[in-house]
């Protein structure tokens, strides 16, 4: 799936997808950038696995000391440059989220939000256990994935997708129950709470479930 996202949904399709977003979709949005502004302080070192064209970056830099953004999409990280500007406290990086080129306890803050755990159809235990790696003692990691509840905002957003050409026709019958699948190659999973629970218990870690807004589902974990 990351490649798909590399290939096919990066820079301006990607953007795009955000453009056309509903309200209900957009207000989603809004509320998971306030949660995390609320996790942020100015000296925090602060990293973002999957940043893209840098919507999130950009709301976070002037409330953090240094943000790092990677993505294995060159053309997103070209664009994040466009899009935030190109102030001292941001860097960017083509990487890959299971293999950071970053020492142990770098980071204050590691963020994998809007549902970056599952979109980037990598091995999920293998992305916590990085994201960890790289996180101080003391230091937070946060991710998100979907409500259950917000199933159909989410599912006509995803419409309005594919209607616009970004993603292939929607597979109606492989679709449902927090899966959404194209004919194309796409496919769009979730993590429930009891799955954040699973991940982080494997590494032996202790994850804060908060549900935000009817749509979102954060996993918080403090690095011991």
């Amino acid at each position: 799936m990351s490649n798909y996202y590399t290939e096919n949904l990066a820079a301006g399709r990607l953007r795009a997808c955000y453009d056309l977003a509903p309200p209900r979709v957009k207000a989603y949005l809004e509320a998971e950038i306030d949660y995390l502004l609320h996790k942020a302080s100015p000296s925090m070192i602060v990293l973002e696995l999957g940043c893209g064209y840098g919507r999130v970056l950009r709301r976070l830099i002037p409330h953090v000391r240094e943000a790092i953004g990677i993505d294995t999409s060159f053309p997103s990280l070209r664009m994040a440059l466009e899009f935030v500007g190109r102030p001292e406290s941001l860097r960017l990086a083509q990487m890959d989220a299971l293999h950071l080129g970053f020492r142990d306890g770098t980071f204050d803050l590691t963020i994998c939000i809007q549902n970056g755990i599952s979109a980037f159809g990598v091995d999920q235990q293998r992305l916590f256990a990085e994201a960890v790696r790289v996180t101080r003692p003391g230091g937070t990691v946060l991710f998100s994935s979907y409500c259950e509840s917000f199933w159909p905002d989410r599912l006509q957003w995803f419409e309005l997708q594919s209607a616009h050409g970004l993603i292939g026709d929607i597979d109606y019958q492989r679709t449902g129950n927090g899966v959404i699948v194209c004919r194309d190659g796409f496919r769009a999973t979730t993590v429930s709470a009891d799955g954040f629970r699973s991940l982080a218990g494997v590494l032996g870690l202790i994850s804060k479930i908060v549900e935000v807004d009817n749509s979102s589902l954060f996993c918080e974990i403090m690095v011991p």
